[in-house]
This record gives C-alpha cells, structure tokens and sequence, in this order.
C-alpha cells in the first residue's frame, strides 16, 4: 500500500506525534508499505527516508498558539499534493483543521483520523471540572463533538490508542472508531536493566536509605500532566513513609513544578534523558512509575514502565489507567491527590508485604502498526472491490 499520512503536527522540535510518526518512516517500509508524510514546513523540500519513505514539506505559516509548529493554510494546495501522489489510504493525524480539509478532498481514497489527543481531557475537564460534571462541560462544548461527528462521517475510520478513548468516543455520537493499542520500542526497555546501585544513588540524592520507596515520574512539564499534584502527593505520602520521587523531563511549566518541589529534600528533578538505554536503566531501577495525566491517548511513560517490570500508581482515566488496570496497578480518582497519596502508601505496604506483580512482554510498536496496516489493507480492499 502507498499511504499518505497528513501531519500537521510533525516538526522537527515536536513530541509524541514526531517520535509516532519517526516509528510509521520504519514500520512501514519494512513491510513493503510506501509511507509519505505530509507535513507544514518553512519551505517547500522532499526529505527522503529510503526507497519507500519520505517526508514532503509544505511551506505554511507558524501556528499563532505556539511558534514550534506550522499550520496548513492553503487547502488547494494540499489537494493538488495529495492527487499527485495519488495513495491507496489517507491519514490524518490531527481533528482540527487538517481533517476538514482532507474531508473535503474529492479523491475517493479510504480516510482515517489517528486520535492522538483528548483536548476536552486535557483542557476542557481540567478547566471546568471544579464546577460542573462531565455531561454538562460536554453539553458546553458541544460544538466539539459536533465536529467529530462530522469527521466521523466523511472519514472511512478513527483510530484510537485507547478503550477508554474508545469508549469515551462512542459516547459522544462516532460510530466507525476502531481501538489499535500502541506499544514501546522493541529491544530497549527491560526489568534487566535494573542497576541496584543506580537506586541506591538516587535515593540518596533524595536524602533516603535504600530501603525506602523509589518512584519515578516521567513526562513533559506541562498542565495537563499535573505533577504538582503528584509532588504533593509523594510529599504527604512521605510523611508517613520513606518515599522517594524522581521527576524526569522538562518543559514550559518547569518553574512551577520547581516551586512545588520547594527544596523537598526526598524530590529530584532530572532533566529529559534522550539517550534510550539510559532512560531504560532508570526506570527499571526504579520501585514504580507514577503519573498524573488523565488525559493521554496512550500513555507511553506507563507503557516503558511496564515495560521495565515496574508496577503503575496512576489515575483511574484516560490511557495510564487502561495500562493500569491490565497489570493490576495502583489506580486513584483522577485529579484527587488525596486518593494518589492513598495509592502511594497501598503500594509501599504492598512491597513492604513482599506483594509483586507478574510481569508480562509488552505490547510492540512493531504489533501497533502490523494491526493498523492489516486494518487499513480490509479498507483499501473494500474500497476496490466498490470501485470495480
């Protein structure tokens, strides 16, 4: 299959969606898929990946709300890209204005939406989740799913990485979702790695013996992640038992999550660890991974940790909690540090008690796109047998 993938959010200083995206360059053509992205750029380029990958850079404009990224705003000039290159399956990689544009591309190729955002999660919920219920915040936002559903009408299928996504999806009125799971890097993280005395150094750069706790966070700095509340959470649980927390990333509210720690002796910041084998000792030299966000897709920091044998302390929505409940974690009501400091203090008596979780292989990103490409191949089929 030749397939295009429409990327608005891939730049070379992007997140999650770059390194998903840097993983499809690989998968694809290792199965003999032709994988072409599409993405806005400072000028018009082709950058080759191989015989059957490239990138093909659209100038656009910066995007007003965060100059990181480009945005697409000439829609002739994506439909003229996307006939010229003529694909067996189209994808979309964002809901907001790339989507509509592609769901008015009169090509008849197959069409899918990766949801690889929850913004009402990450921005409405947490906004409004003080003073209203879900079903009312949704009521208010109602042009949101609005729009999805008009996705979900002109497109061929959503893909989410999620049955909590899924679910949340239905819910809202889309009837052509499609749950495909992701995974972690093949060969990278393992309980293996695990490096005693790399513990023992980090609970002593938390001021704690090696008997103590060590949890690790792991994430960008921003709202949505709410590691203020998971400080203050591994702060009170630490006043009832030697806890240790090591934060690991970075980001634009790294100032605040600075003023949380506020000189606890028993919390450590580390800046983002690019290398991935370093990342991977660390985390499975940890005791448990813990996380805040209720708003991930997927979540790949609970994934690694699972991966590394480490047992999930995370909130009971969004993807960390379906990874939670799979490895029978730690789960608390989402956004309550109270009950994330409960949970905290469950899993240090639990290991206290000698309690240990089975470890289980992870899911593979390599599993991740043999399942999408296999979906994709029932569309295009589909598709000719319609055509013919």
């Amino acid at each position: 299959m030749k397939i295009v993938d429409v990327c608005a959010f891939y730049a070379p200083r992007g997140g999650g969606v770059k390194t998903y995206i840097e993983h499809k360059l690989r998968e694809g053509p290792a199965r003999e898929h032709e994988i072409v992205v599409i993405a806005p750029g400072k000028e018009d380029r082709i950058e080759l990946r191989g015989p059957l990958a490239r990138i093909v850079w659209m100038q656009s404009p910066i995007f007003p709300l965060d100059s990181n990224y480009r945005f697409f705003a000439d829609r002739d000039r994506l439909h003229a890209l996307l006939d010229a290159e003529a694909p067996d399956m189209v994808e979309v990689s964002s809901p907001w204005r790339s989507a509509s544009i592609i769901a008015g591309w009169r090509g008849a190729t197959p069409k899918a939406l990766i949801a690889h955002a929850d913004p009402l999660s990450a921005f409405a919920y947490r906004w409004f989740g003080g003073v209203a219920d879900r079903p009312t915040i949704d009521k208010g936002f109602d042009w949101y799913w609005r729009h999805l559903r008009r996705i979900d009408r002109d497109f061929d299928l959503v893909v989410s990485a999620s049955e909590s996504l899924s679910a949340r999806l239905r819910e809202g009125g889309l009837t052509k979702v499609v749950t495909n799971p992701m995974g972690v890097e093949a060969g990278v993280f393992s309980p293996l790695h695990r490096d005693e005395r790399l513990r023992a150094d980090l609970l002593a750069q938390c001021g704690l013996p090696a008997e103590a706790t060590l949890l690790l966070g792991v994430g960008r700095h921003s709202p949505e992640k709410r590691w203020e509340m998971v400080i203050g959470a591994a702060t009170a649980a630490g006043g009832r038992a030697p806890v240790g927390l090591v934060l690991v990333g970075g980001g634009r509210t790294h100032r605040r999550t600075a003023k949380a720690i506020a000189g606890n002796p028993h919390i450590v910041a580390l800046k983002p660890i690019a290398d991935r084998p370093a990342l991977a000792r660390l985390m499975a030299s940890a005791d448990a991974l813990i996380h805040g966000c209720e708003a991930e897709t997927f979540c790949f920091a609970a994934a690694e940790g699972l991966a590394s044998g480490l047992p999930l302390i995370v909130p009971d929505e969004g993807g960390a909690s379906d990874q939670g409940r799979a490895s029978a974690g730690y789960l608390y009501e989402a956004s309550n540090p109270v009950a994330a400091t409960e949970a905290i203090l469950r899993f240090v008596r639990d290991r206290a008690a000698g309690v240990s979780r089975a470890y289980a292989e992870p899911r593979t990103m390599a599993a991740h796109f043999d399942a999408l490409f296999a979906i994709y191949a029932q569309h295009v089929r589909r598709d000719e047998r319609r055509r013919a």
